[in-house]
């Protein structure tokens, strides 16, 4: 482990190193001014007057973006479960209204077999053709 205590104050790091710094979570290193200064924490990214963003180095940046990084994933992944569960959904119903429709088509298809054999049968008794057997025809002949 680090000789350096988790807390400390981060003014007394200004005349070490970058690493020496930043092995404290609260600290914050300016490269242009080499200081170590307490990260402020009121904000999420440190203002131009505490230290140029781009010569600023910092460990909870790590955390910060892990943090945001994690949020936005997630975000995303709850989106897509969302859209394809929806599309799922929409699809479910559109497979059940056409079903709905084939049976409905099979339904009176189904009807119109059965007028066309009545008809049939109307006309074959009106003409006399209606036959008992099937076979009787050739024994007629």
């Amino acid at each position: 482990m680090s000789d350096l205590p988790l807390f400390t104050d981060c003014t007394l790091q200004s005349n070490t190193t970058c690493e020496a710094c930043l092995k404290i979570v609260s600290c914050l290193w300016c490269i242009s001014s080499q200081e170590c200064i307490d990260y402020p924490v009121k904000s999420i990214l440190p203002s131009h007057s505490v230290c140029p963003l781009s010569e600023a180095r910092w460990g909870t940046l790590i955390i910060t973006i892990s943090v945001i990084a994690g949020v936005i994933i997630i975000a995303i992944f709850v989106c897509c479960f969302c859209c394809c569960k929806c599309e799922n959904i929409g699809s479910k119903r559109r497979d059940e209204r056409m079903e709905r429709r084939a049976h409905l088509r099979k339904f009176s298809q189904e009807e119109r077999k059965a007028e066309m054999r009545q008809r049939h049968e109307e006309m074959r008794t009106k003409y006399g053709l209606k036959k008992d057997n099937p076979y009787s025809r050739f024994e007629n002949s």
